[in-house]
């Protein structure tokens, strides 16, 4: 890797479940744990979570939950490089993000989503 190019934690955890475990986990974080509640982003909810962010999304395709992390690059272009040289594959299918958002998706070899952003 080079020298330059830095990766950090990213500020986002994401939850996928599927939607029959939605209300029961949306319940766990609030009620059981009492995690305070971010500003709505219906159909799905955020907690704080430390110096966190966890989303609870409802997936409908899904038949068990997924944790998705983000990660952070102070070079997207040279982190793109590096992880494809690294012989990391890109997955920006897997979901949607905005055109003007910079960032990309990719997976680690046990499958965990990971949304790289640019810092």
């Amino acid at each position: 890797m080079s020298t330059r190019l830095r990766f950090s934690p990213g500020r986002n955890i994401a939850m996928k479940v599927p939607p029959h475990q939605f209300d029961a986990t949306v319940t766990f974080y609030r009620d059981v744990l009492g995690l305070e509640v971010l500003p709505e982003r219906d159909p799905n909810i955020g907690f704080a979570f430390g110096d966190k962010r966890l989303w609870i999304d409802s997936v409908p395709a899904l038949s068990q939950a997924e944790v998705w992390l983000e990660v952070v690059a102070d070079d997207l272009d040279a982190a793109a490089a590096h992880l494809a040289a690294a012989g990391v594959m890109r997955c920006d299918a897997i979901e949607p993000l905005p055109p003007d958002f910079g960032g990309f998706w990719i997976m680690n070899p046990a499958g965990i989503v990971h949304l790289v952003a640019g810092a």
